[in-house]
């Protein structure tokens, strides 16, 4: 698909951070954004900035159920997507691997692996059965090195390399699939973990103007390779 024709696009983690910029800059290029984010508020604030054919949800991407409803109505209203991004993810609070409870490591697997599967499940079948489409799927820099008191994140991180890797094996000829690592750049997420430290880093709409034209040019020489935004700004 040329990158000047409209794409219909999923995104997850609309809301605020990378996925709000990302919202911003696909709809300013022309493209037509179907967004979730965990929060009703942000979804309407979303939906006022956006309206149709734009559509948002309040989605939490770890609940199955609640990720099947939202892709069965966006497939039935506008049809499988061109380019389905999963960029939903949380992190982990600053503490040795053994310091995590079993419940903060359920939820962060629960979020940033099986919530990226449960897109994929809900979404993939019906781009595979029309025999085209892009998925990216948001790794990090801590998806293919380690930092101390980040383990559970880095953990999940590779987790998405190694299952995007598979899935572009899966994936009929000309279909993509890509773990993308879009750099260090100035989110709350990121603030949680480098504190004052990452005001040094580009802000999310900066990111954006590199990030959009990035994604929308993959193409299927990319498939199953560790792709970023910025090679100089991996963690």
């Amino acid at each position: 698909m040329a990158q000047d024709q409209s794409r219909q696009i999923v995104l997850t983690g609309a809301s605020r951070g990378l996925g709000r910029a990302m919202a911003d800059g696909f709809i300013a290029a022309g493209h037509v954004v179907h967004g979730c984010a965990r929060s009703a508020k942000s979804v309407a604030a979303l939906e006022q900035a956006y309206p149709a054919p734009h559509s948002f949800a309040a989605v939490d991407v770890s609940d199955a159920e609640a990720v099947d409803r939202w892709a069965r109505k966006v497939l039935a209203d506008s049809g499988p997507p061109d380019l389905l991004i999963n960029n939903a993810a949380i992190m982990n609070r600053n503490a040795r691997l053994w310091e995590f409870t079993a419940d903060e490591i359920a939820t962060i697997l629960a979020t940033n692996v099986a919530g990226v599967v449960n897109v994929i499940r809900a979404f993939v079948p019906a781009m595979v059965g029309r025999g085209r489409g892009v998925i990216v799927n948001f790794s990090s820099g801590w998806g293919r090195s380690t930092a101390p008191e980040v383990a559970p994140y880095c953990a999940t991180k590779f987790a998405v390399e190694g299952l995007t890797k598979a899935l572009a094996q899966e994936l009929p000829h000309g279909m993509v699939a890509v773990p993308l690592n879009p750099g260090i750049i100035d989110t709350e997420m990121l603030r949680s973990a480098f504190g004052a430290a990452s005001s040094s880093y580009p802000d999310p709409k900066d990111w954006s103007s590199r990030a959009v034209p990035f994604i929308l040019g993959l193409r299927s020489e990319d498939s199953g390779q560790s792709l970023s935004v910025d090679e100089e700004d991996e963690e």
